[in-house]
């Protein structure tokens, strides 16, 4: 989901498109406002720090994922270890190095993840008004 202030879209259901501060501008159907194929860039520079991103960034890399299965009477937690196929916003996909067996991992069950190796990370951009303030404090 992406969200373009520029575009913000108000539903006024007696009329009347505008606000206390104007009209808000509608994009024309079938185009995307601006910025919104930057997001979708994959490892482009000021991509936000989120688990799939670093997941993305590692593709290829082996590790072991802890994940925890809530109100499971069979299993409570289990452990994987596999290879890096993809990562989306709420899935994992994993092979096992030995078998070939692929895995279709939940995020929202992923407690954390281990590498035996270092990481390829590219830390998020921060503003420089908030860096300033950073520093200063």
């Amino acid at each position: 989901m992406y969200l373009y202030p520029e575009y913000l879209h108000v539903h006024f259901p007696y009329g009347g498109g505008h606000s206390q501060h104007g009209v808000y501008p509608h994009p024309p159907s079938g185009t995307a406002p601006p910025g919104a194929l930057q997001a979708e860039a994959g490892a482009a520079a000021g991509e936000e720090s989120y688990i799939e991103n670093i997941l993305r960034y590692n593709r290829g890399k082996i590790g072991t994922f802890y994940m925890t299965y809530e109100n499971n009477s069979q299993w409570n937690a289990k452990v994987f270890r596999g290879i890096i196929e993809t990562a989306g916003r709420d899935h994992l996909i994993i092979s096992d190095p030995q078998t070939g067996k692929r895995f279709l991992l939940l995020m929202v069950n992923l407690d954390y993840v281990e590498f035996d190796e270092p990481l390829t990370y590219i830390p998020p951009k921060i503003s420089p008004y908030i860096q300033s303030e950073l520093i200063t404090r």
